[in-house]
């Protein structure tokens, strides 16, 4: 399983200096996403800007809508079925189920994108001011090696990551 990690990095230099460290970590930079106000530099080093999936809450938002929308096409198919008599109800309600899903997941996306991650948010002001986000995915046993190291060579970075608490929030979970 992966963590994510957000690393509050007050400047682009030293979030260069933090790419460069977390690499030869063995991080690829796949796993790196970057967000602040002059994030540009930090793209032409090779550093992936963070997406819409990384902060907002799109995936999650997509995930609820496909559930909702699949159980809500379930009981409107049925519905269906004993309004329109010559149907046959398997098909009428996995039909409409798959709509269902499938219009829960457009809708729900499009609400998604406008919804901040939860981790993201929080550092909102700090980014105006001019630090850097770098968001990054490790695996769960070596999530230490890499906070222990990164604290080492750079105090002044927070570091932050989900936690079950967040997960179980309404709106954004980081992931």
């Amino acid at each position: 399983m992966m963590q994510r990690l957000y690393f509050l990095i007050p400047d682009k230099e030293t979030t260069t200096e933090v790419v460069n460290e977390l690499n030869l970590m063995g991080l690829p930079k796949d796993d790196l996403h970057v967000m602040g106000k002059d994030w540009q530099p930090l793209e032409k080093e090779g550093v992936p800007v963070a997406t819409l999936i990384q902060t907002t809450d799109v995936v999650n938002a997509s995930i609820r809508g496909a559930i909702v929308g699949a159980v809500l096409g379930l009981v409107l198919g049925v519905i269906a079925h004993y309004v329109l008599i010559d149907t046959n109800i398997i098909w009428m309600a996995l039909g409409m189920m798959l709509f269902g899903a499938l219009f829960g997941v457009w809708t729900s996306t499009m609400v998604g994108v406008s919804v901040r991650d939860v981790k993201v948010g929080k550092y909102d002001k700090a980014i105006k001011r001019g630090s850097m986000l770098l968001i990054i995915d490790v695996p769960d046993e070596q999530e230490e090696t890499f906070r222990e190291a990164i604290k080492r060579h750079h105090p002044e970075v927070v570091i932050d990551k989900v936690t079950a608490k967040d997960r179980k929030q309404p709106v954004g979970e980081g992931h």
